[in-house]
């Protein structure tokens, strides 16, 4: 007996025109949030979801991925079984210039700040 074929895993993400700018605050208005931009940016490369240092549990990760997804901050995709996440730095500069590069230089400070 033939195994039915699967599509393979994808992930919706909105188009940068549809980006809102009140989205894309209320989603980073949350700490946690913030800190899985920060190392985004910090790594220079997509991460795995299972890779991020994050102070919540798994699902609540879940979560803050799909928030951040949701809002245009992040694209996902799959490798394999592995989801991978991607900021989407160029969209959101066309769209809001100024505003990823400024949020992570903030938390960058933050997080310099309370690590001293």
């Amino acid at each position: 007996m033939a195994r039915p074929r699967t599509q393979p895993r994808s992930v919706e993400h909105p188009a940068p025109a549809e980006f809102s700018l009140q989205s894309v605050l209320e989603a980073l208005a949350d700490p946690v949030r913030r800190m899985v931009v920060r190392q985004l940016a910090r790594a220079g490369q997509d991460m795995s979801c299972g890779t991020f240092d994050l102070p919540v549990s798994r699902s609540t990760a879940t979560h803050h991925f799909s928030v951040l997804r949701e809002a245009g901050v992040l694209r996902q995709y799959y490798v394999g079984t592995t989801k991978m996440n991607a900021l989407r730095a160029e969209e959101m500069e066309a769209r809001f210039p100024g505003l990823l590069p400024a949020l992570v230089a903030a938390e960058e400070r933050e997080h310099t700040a309370i690590s001293a």
